[in-house]
């Protein structure tokens, strides 16, 4: 028996297309092969900031146990499902396909690290894939490599979710989603925390479809694949599915987010942790989007908190100069108008400044708030007539509205790979995931 990790990435385009479909595809095909799967298929969400990604930035890998003498067949199978499911018209779209013989090694695993929280290059995937006597395919540029090699280098040893993805006919695609959203409450209610990101709970919006003119009917994110398979028997359709599979995923971990220890060493794309103190008040530029600063003993940052985060703006427009926060974001670029900016997910106000404001005093005579005469003159009592010019205004903390906690944006604005609310206390420790000796039962279904 030999085992083969299949990396797969950048086949679809922003009009058409998703890896997920084409290793949904090969699953079935890999299935009637008769190989062994030794794990669900892995959809590996990369640096959501990268400028080059198509939508979600995900590659896959299918995990596989086989007789030697298919290989070549699995190979051949493996090359052809992904030229004839890719969008390869189109100009950004440069798929690439890994295969990968071998435990993974330590090296192969810190290279899809970098690809999650920042920028790799080919020439660095190539240099391993040589190493280690990989093989890989790519179409046009092939760009798609390196996402291929990262999905691979990514097992999934410590907290990881799952996704169950319903899939279109091809017929309704790039039309309206039929989905009944009252089923979609339903389940949202019957599964609890053991499922997320179904429903924004500030707007109603139903999150489990996606907009775009993809082959994604809908997508279940939860903690287990029992629970999903549950999920979609609640979730009512009202056009048919064609086919369905469960993947194991990073999504909901915070995969993304380094920490860093100063402002210094913020780097442009990176998806950073880091701490400061407010310097600069929030202020709401055009668009609602709310900007402030950080700063350490290194620097200082903007940090911005758009419109669509809701809850997370909101809290945003609390902030005061002097709170010490850890802000959890992307990093934007300079360009000619903005500076580096940290694109916010979520805030953790570690301590809250006291909120001081002047007021006038009170008459130390009949005790009415005391109005001003002017600069340096003093204050006077307009009920009872005292004068009083060596009188100051006097110094009160306001409590503030803003608590020390953790507040993320809402559901219907957060990345693939933000942890939700609801994930907090339900991680999964390192080595948890144990495969079994055969493919799951309902790992996937296809009419």
């Amino acid at each position: 028996m030999v085992k083969v990790h299949i990396g797969l990435d950048d086949t679809d385009s922003p009009r058409k297309g998703c890896t997920t479909y084409v290793a949904a595809l090969l699953v079935e095909k890999l299935h009637d092969l008769n190989v062994r799967f030794v794990d669900y298929p892995n959809l590996i969400r990369l640096n959501p900031n990268v400028p080059w990604k198509t939508r979600g930035n995900g590659a896959l890998c299918l995990r596989i146990e086989c007789d030697g003498a298919i290989v070549d067949e699995i190979k051949e199978t493996v090359v052809e499902t992904v030229e004839e499911n890719s969008d390869m018209d189109c100009e950004g779209t440069e798929p690439g396909v890994v295969f990968f013989y071998r435990e993974v090694p330590r090296e192969v695993e810190a290279f899809s690290k970098e690809a999650i929280q920042g920028i790799v290059k080919m020439e660095t995937a190539l240099k391993l894939l040589r190493r280690f006597g990989a093989e890989a395919f790519g179409f046009k540029d092939g760009r798609g490599i390196i996402g291929a090699l990262a999905a691979v280098g990514e097992p999934l040893k410590g907290d990881h979710t799952y996704e169950l993805i319903a899939y279109r006919l091809p017929e309704n695609r790039g039309t309206p989603r039929r989905i009944v959203s009252s089923s979609v409450l339903e389940m949202d209610r019957k599964t609890g925390n053991r499922t997320f990101n179904n429903v924004d709970p500030e707007t109603g919006r139903i999150l489990i479809t996606p907009r775009g003119p993809d082959p994604v009917l809908y997508g279940i994110r939860g903690e287990d694949p029992q629970t999903l398979r549950r999920a979609r028997e609640i979730v009512r359709s009202e056009e048919p599915i064609e086919r369905w599979v469960i993947f194991r995923t990073n999504q909901g971990t915070d995969a993304h987010l380094r920490r860093v220890s100063s402002v210094r060493e913020i780097r442009p794309y990176n998806p950073v942790i880091v701490r400061g103190v407010v310097d600069e008040a929030p202020r709401i530029i055009p668009g609602g989007h709310v900007i402030f600063s950080i700063r350490d003993r290194s620097g200082r940052v903007d940090c911005a908190a758009y419109e669509p985060t809701g809850s997370l703006r909101e809290a945003a427009k609390k902030l005061i100069v002097g709170d010490l926060l850890e802000v959890y974001g992307g990093v934007r670029p300079p360009s000619p108008r903005n500076p580096l900016t940290i694109n916010l997910e979520k805030i953790r106000v570690l301590k809250l400044a006291p909120h001081i404001v002047l007021r006038n005093p009170l008459c130390p005579r009949c005790g009415k708030r005391m109005k001003s005469i002017g600069r340096n003159k003093g204050f006077e009592c307009k009920r009872c007539g005292l004068h009083e010019p060596r009188m100051e205004k006097i110094r009160c903390e306001v409590e503030r509205e803003l608590k020390p906690g953790l507040y993320l944006a809402s559901p219907r604005s957060q990345r693939h790979l933000t942890k939700p609310l609801s994930r907090y206390g339900l991680e999964k420790e390192h080595g948890t995931f144990r495969m079994g000796n055969s493919i799951p039962y309902n790992l996937f279904s296809s009419v």
